[in-house]
């Protein structure tokens, strides 16, 4: 006789529009990094049986199966673990892997993605509503939401706006920077920074010349995405070799996860960012379960 799952959520719609039925929430595969925090921040880590490539927050999900990179997944992969539950960030693909997977007996939910306070928020009440778990939801995006209005006010009240570059990989001796409309965007302008890259949208290679005229006073750097950059690296590129972030060796790296994830630990790694390159120590944010571990 089949046992049913510890939660059954019912009918809920996705971000893409499609009414999901959700009978049974006891085995999710988890894709996307912030879906990922989400779930374990809410408590239900225990369901989790298997995540993508992404997920890297908390310690636990680094030891659960892997079913790949959330953008080249391979439906074999995912269904292999015997899910109960698909729960995949938006952009999560290719779309013929979806298509499959939302074809197979196991409900596909797909979680919207967004990179500001409201978005973590609408992500958070997303997931909670997927699982079976509206109050657990409620919770965790009213904490959520004082943080981001905590960390926006503590931000208003500074009076500088320095002017960073977010690095995100090298290539050939060129910086790819972070650009209009990336989640890097979203992060500084969160801590209160000034994107000196704001000219060009995306992430894109900078010419030395772009960069030097942006005149950064600081460069920001994600750890923990395969690629090791360190400031000797990063400031002796042609590109910032002339500008303040090198003469007055002003270069940040935070985990990538953490920085870029626009989960529920978003408030903090603003305010971390922010007391980095503002000279000054903004007001602490509340103790948060969901954030107090370590980040690799």
């Amino acid at each position: 006789m089949a046992v049913a799952g510890p939660a059954a959520a019912g009918d809920v719609v996705d971000a893409r529009g499609r009414a999901v039925s959700v009978a049974d929430t006891s085995r999710i595969v988890s894709i996307g990094g912030s879906v990922t925090e989400i779930l374990f921040a809410l408590g239900l880590g225990d369901r989790v049986i298997a995540v993508d490539q992404t997920s890297r927050y908390p310690a636990a999900a680094r030891n659960l199966p892997g079913v790949g990179y959330a953008r080249t997944l391979a439906p074999e992969g995912v269904l292999s673990v015997g899910p109960s539950l698909i729960l995949a960030i938006e952009g999560a693909g290719p779309r013929s892997t979806l298509d499959v997977l939302e074809h197979a007996s196991v409900p596909v939910v797909i979680i919207p993605d967004a990179h500001d306070a409201d978005g973590v928020v609408r992500k958070i009440e997303a997931v909670a509503a997927a699982v079976g778990e509206p109050q657990k939801g409620r919770a965790l995006a009213d904490a959520v939401r004082a943080d981001f209005a905590s960390l926006g006010a503590a931000v208003a009240a500074l009076k500088d706006r320095p002017r960073v570059v977010f690095v995100l990989s090298i290539g050939n001796g060129t910086a790819v920077v972070g650009g209009a409309d990336t989640s890097a965007d979203a992060m500084l302008r969160l801590a209160g920074l000034a994107n000196a890259m704001s000219a060009i949208k995306g992430y894109k290679p900078a010419v030395d010349e772009a960069a030097m005229a942006a005149d950064p006073d600081a460069v920001v750097v994600m750890r923990g995405g395969g690629q090791v950059l360190d400031a000797e690296t990063v400031l002796a590129l042609p590109a910032f070799a002339g500008t303040p972030a090198a003469r007055d060796k002003r270069f940040v790296s935070l985990p990538g996860s953490y920085l870029l994830g626009f989960g529920p630990r978003a408030p903090q790694a603003a305010r971390e960012l922010a007391d980095a390159l503002h000279g000054t120590k903004l007001p602490a944010l509340p103790p948060r379960p969901w954030a107090s571990e370590p980040d690799e």
